[in-house]
């Protein structure tokens, strides 16, 4: 049996991470083997990857990195594996050298962002030597997101070398999951609110004060308006995110939540989903809620207008009045009108973006890599 040896960056919760536990997941069975290196160690999502019955090595590249890539080298050497798919800017340069000194032509890489003028200065060199590699490197260049395709181009990308494969999502056990609104009652909700709901990790790109602001010119002429937030990882996290909720003057209306592994859970509880980011590529968040049947309102990064569709509302980036004006769309909604919404979302999930799409245009890729003569 054909395998193939993925390598990325850690296994700390995010998008890549839940891409490539899915994609493992529900291969189980077929027609390649999977196994997984991380770069470094630890990750909120190892205990997952071990649940899965996937089998997982990790290094530790930050604190040991001639170390830990020459072991690297020495697995890659040792496991022969078929296909090096790696996810991620340091894993596509660490893992794509590694493989090609071993020997192995068959590389794919993995780009997962459209904000390339985001992240650390380190990032950004890491790009920039990636660009000017990826004419040689990898055979092949997957991108989340046809976004993430042109701006990389833009950037010094091989074009030619590029395909889009996205996200995909599994809405028959998304479904099952949202039928608990355990976490509802917990946080206070009840039927009179309408709670409007933000899934993510404290991060820049995510702009969450973008989505405080815009909730907090909302609460005036909402008072059954509740703000369910979920993410945050410190103490310090939650200071910041306190401190913009206390700007808006209507802190009780708000909920913070740490972060948390029941993400269906978390997505039952809300009427809305909103995303406020003002950088992504194919966001996994949000193809969850809309197959948990929860509407959207989300900013246009990356393809999120694409998955989104017709079945929510999608608004300009970074701008707290046009994020409030969406919501307000979808509030002034009757309940059924939301819930209709949502199950529109739903079949587009169903119909277009599930796991098994997905998996088919890897296992596709795959088969066409393994033919090739390189």
């Amino acid at each position: 049996m054909p395998t193939v040896l993925h390598i990325i960056t850690g296994l700390d919760t995010g998008g890549a991470e839940t891409a490539l536990l899915r994609l493992i997941a529900n291969s189980a069975g077929g027609q390649y083997r999977h196994r997984v290196v991380a770069l470094t160690p630890g990750g909120a999502m190892l205990p997952a990857f071990l649940a899965a019955g996937i089998q997982v090595t990790q290094f530790d590249l930050r604190r040991a990195p001639l170390s830990s890539f020459m072991r690297l080298l020495r697995l890659v050497r040792e496991l022969r594996p078929d296909i090096v798919q790696t996810w991620m800017y340091h894993a596509d340069l660490v893992g794509g050298l590694a493989a090609r000194l071993s020997g192995n032509r068959k590389v794919i890489w993995g780009i997962r962002t459209t904000g390339i003028t985001h992240g650390s200065r380190a990032t950004a060199v890491v790009r920039r030597i990636c660009a000017w590699l990826s004419g040689w490197l990898p055979h092949t260049i997957v991108c989340v997101a046809d976004a993430s395709r042109r701006a990389h181009v833009d950037k010094g990308y091989d074009g030619a070398r590029m395909v889009v494969v996205h996200n995909g999502f599994n809405p028959s056990s998304m479904a099952a999951a949202a039928t608990s609104l355990d976490l509802r009652l917990q946080c206070g909700f009840d039927d009179s609110h309408v709670v409007v709901g933000n899934l993510s990790r404290f991060d820049l790109d995510k702009d969450l004060e973008n989505f405080i602001r815009a909730a907090g010119f909302l609460a005036p002429a909402h008072p059954e308006l509740r703000i369910l937030m979920v993410g945050y990882r410190s103490d310090c996290e939650r200071a910041q995110l306190e401190s913009w909720i206390a700007r808006t003057g209507h802190g009780n209306r708000f909920v913070l939540l740490r972060e948390r592994s029941d993400a269906m859970n978390c997505l039952a509880a809300m009427d809305v989903f909103c995303l406020s980011s003002r950088n992504e590529g194919f966001p996994n968040v949000v193809g969850e809620a809309m197959a948990a049947g929860v509407p959207c309102v989300v900013t246009d990064v990356g393809d999120t207008a694409l998955l989104v569709g017709d079945t929510g509302v999608v608004v300009p980036k970074e701008n707290p009045a046009a994020l409030a004006t969406g919501l307000q769309r979808l509030l002034a909604m009757t309940p059924d009108d939301r819930r209709a919404l949502g199950r529109r979302a739903s079949d587009r999930v169903r119909e277009q973006f599930t796991v098994r799409h997905a998996q088919e245009r890897f296992e596709l890729l795959y088969g066409t890599v393994m033919r090739s003569g390189v």
